[in-house]
């Protein structure tokens, strides 16, 4: 009689990153007085204007880099201070405020520009800023605001965690980062700090 064979079985090992919970990772955002001190210390840069304004657009509004750098001028609506959010990743692209500092800082930026370009942030080269240049510029202002590393995507993050702790619902948040899936903004409000006030009054 033949003997049965064992099953070929694989022996499979997760990751400990990928069996961690996206909660459990290292904080991936800055708080709103990091926030401050990165943009205080972007305006001492060679660009000082149209960096500072590069990074408070990138955290108001939740803005991927390449979202960013694909600005262009027609999406900034001066008379209505409305902005017109073009996400990518099939997100969804919406119309947001723009608050007076931000509108204030705009016209800041547009009026050092005399070239007539479509984008809204461009290099001395007059073409759209690159990724690997907002990366540069966001680590420069980071190091001279003694952050340490700080990459772009932490100004996103930044944008979610702020408009959770202010206690806006998920929905609400979902739908000004561009989320299609809620799964990709349940991580803001399950971790933001507000959700635990008062647990020891």
């Amino acid at each position: 009689m033949p003997r049965a064979t064992a099953p070929n079985r694989r022996n499979v090992k997760s990751s400990p990153q990928a069996a961690a919970d996206a909660h459990e990772r290292a904080k991936d955002f800055l708080t709103p007085s990091e926030i401050e001190a990165l943009l205080e210390a972007a305006k001492a840069g060679r660009h000082g204007v149209r960096d500072n304004l590069l990074i408070l657009m990138m955290y108001r509004h939740g803005l991927r880099v390449s979202e960013a750098v694909s600005l262009r001028c027609d999406e900034v609506n001066l008379d209505q201070a409305r902005l017109w959010v073009k996400r990518l990743k099939n997100g969804l692209s919406v119309e947001q405020p723009i608050a007076g500092t931000e509108l204030r800082a705009i016209k800041r930026y547009l009026a050092t520009r005399s070239d007539g370009l479509p984008w809204l942030f461009i290099s001395e080269r007059d073409q759209p800023l690159t990724r690997q240049s907002v990366n540069y510029l966001v680590g420069a202002a980071a190091e001279r605001a003694g952050l340490g590393p700080v990459h772009p995507h932490m100004l996103r993050h930044a944008c979610g965690f702020y408009l959770a702790n202010q206690g806006y619902d998920l929905r609400l948040i979902q739908d000004y980062l561009g989320h299609r899936d809620p799964k990709h903004t349940v991580h803001y409000t399950r971790v933001a700090g507000s959700r635990f006030e008062g647990l020891w009054r």
